[in-house]
């Protein structure tokens, strides 16, 4: 409720639709006649995907494509169609980072799909001529946070009493991103023609351990216990995203 609050105050228009249905969003569209699109809708979790592929395809690629038949459409007026793609396409980072160019090999049901709605966009593009931005986030935290990421698991355990639980002692390093920055890097792709048929990593550029964002939690928590479990075999080796790209094409300079 506190985000609507904030998108009324914002004086965001608000349309309550479920985006599997095609002729609804095709109506929706039509009335709204967006110049940009930006497609956030899809199952946000890996492994909420690897334990349901059906749901995932239904929300993840169904939604992609209603919104991608009508945005090439005759009567579209739409100049740009953003995605948000994620880091997971890359899979295992080779030499602990990875560039927009480095060879993606994803792991399991959500990574897959991301990268094959990476494709599709680019064959729309091929086919159509409609002109995308692909946005590769990672490990997102903020305020209000409900999709059950790193950062808020970490938290909310802590406020709870509740083991904080990792793998490989925490080794593992993230590109802790910061949603600001995020804003900020799909602010300067809108309508930005050097952002037109690109690939961008949009994360802070530089990873840290989660051992460390463990021992900040302690900082403010003393007795709170760290567990460690055996590592997901679904879950990717990670790093670094390089934003040398978005620095040099769109000014991306997170803070």
């Amino acid at each position: 409720m506190e985000r609507i609050r904030l998108l009324k105050e914002a004086q965001v228009g608000i349309h309550v639709q479920d985006a599997r249905d095609y002729h609804a969003m095709t109506r929706i569209l039509n009335k709204i006649d967006p110049q940009v699109i930006i497609q956030l809708a899809a199952v946000s979790h890996a492994n909420r995907s690897n334990k349901d592929p059906y749901s995932t395809f239904d929300h993840s690629f169904r939604t992609l494509e209603n919104t991608l038949d009508w945005a090439r459409g005759g009567s579209s007026n739409v100049e740009q169609f953003i995605f948000f793609s994620s880091s997971m396409v890359y899979g295992h980072f080779k030499g602990g980072e990875v560039a927009e160019d480095s060879y993606c090999e994803p792991l399991g049901i959500y990574g897959a799909l991301k990268f094959g709605s990476e494709k599709i966009i680019m064959g729309n593009n091929q086919v159509f001529d409609l002109p995308y931005t692909i946005i590769r986030p990672s490990a997102l935290y903020c305020e209000r946070c409900i999709s059950r990421r790193v950062g808020q698991i970490f938290i909310e355990n802590a406020l709870f009493g509740e083991d904080i639980v990792m793998s490989d002692n925490g080794t593992e390093r993230l590109d802790f991103t910061y949603i600001n920055d995020v804003v900020d890097g799909v602010t300067r792709c809108i309508g930005n023609k050097n952002a037109y048929n690109q690939i961008f990593n949009i994360t802070y550029g530089s990873a840290c351990s989660v051992a460390d964002m463990a021992e900040i939690i302690k900082q403010h928590f003393p007795g709170i216990n760290v567990r460690n479990v055996k590592r997901d075999k679904l879950m990717p080796q990670r790093g670094t995203l390089n934003v040398d790209k978005a620095r040099d094409l769109i000014g991306f300079n997170p803070s």
